[in-house]
């Protein structure tokens, strides 16, 4: 059974999204608290917590940086704010996801079945190894060459598979998007934006001119394993 937080300080709107995923199969628990849900988040075990920004004691952007501080459960946002800037201020903190209201639910359950296959297993093992770093697909985690291992949310994961998985082929965006977080997300490029760059800012020496996480202007992105950089 599905374990969910639902962080929502509109009490109608958090009972009825308590009961629709209940009768879902989902198990539950809400709160109406940015302080209360950043501690049921970094206490307990969820495999999705979707979380509405305008809280009343702390705002979600918040919640999001203080989970991120020690756990990678998916974020899924649920929020009123539908400026662009808002949208990539929540993903650059850490959420996975973002869903304006009003929302259908139909489409808030896929974005969680989407967040969870994200978070999910692989199929097939093996590890990738570049001269700064090792991708370890089966173990789904990456270590440097001294052996620390580099912290990626379940999206940030999702990304970096996928390219990897292409074996130095280049991955059009569109197609990243499909993959990651489903085919709805075809226009979605500030994702993209949003996401190789948390991933240029871990894994390449110099973020500014990676070597591994490369961009191919208007066609796509490349995994480069030798780390030459080019495009």
């Amino acid at each position: 059974m599905t374990e969910l937080l639902v962080v929502e300080d509109d009490e109608q709107l958090r009972r009825a999204l308590v009961l629709t995923l209940r009768s879902r199969g989902h198990s539950v628990t809400a709160s109406g608290s940015g302080v209360e849900a950043a501690a049921l988040a970094t206490s307990r075990r969820f495999d999705v917590v979707i979380l509405d920004l305008g809280l009343p004691d702390l705002d979600g952007i918040a919640v999001i940086e203080q989970v991120r501080a020690s756990s990678g459960v998916p974020i899924v946002v649920l929020s009123a704010r539908r400026d662009q800037a808002d949208k990539v201020t929540a993903l650059d903190a850490g959420a996975d996801d973002y869903l304006t209201k009003p929302f259908g639910m139909e489409e808030l359950l896929a974005r969680i079945r989407a967040a969870q296959r994200r978070a999910g297993p692989v199929t097939s093992a093996g590890t990738v190894t570049t001269p700064d770093f090792a991708v370890d697909l089966g173990r789904k985690s990456v270590r440097t060459t001294d052996g620390t291992e580099v912290h990626l949310t379940p999206t940030e994961w999702g990304v970096l598979e996928v390219l990897v998985r292409a074996d130095g082929l280049l991955v059009p965006g569109a197609d990243l998007l499909a993959q990651v977080w489903g085919p709805a997300y075809g226009s979605q490029t500030n994702y993209l934006r949003v996401y190789l760059a948390q991933l240029r800012r871990k894994l390449e020496p110099d973020p500014s001119h990676p070597r591994y996480l490369i961009t191919a202007a208007g066609l796509g992105y490349r995994f480069d394993v030798t780390g030459s950089g080019s495009a």
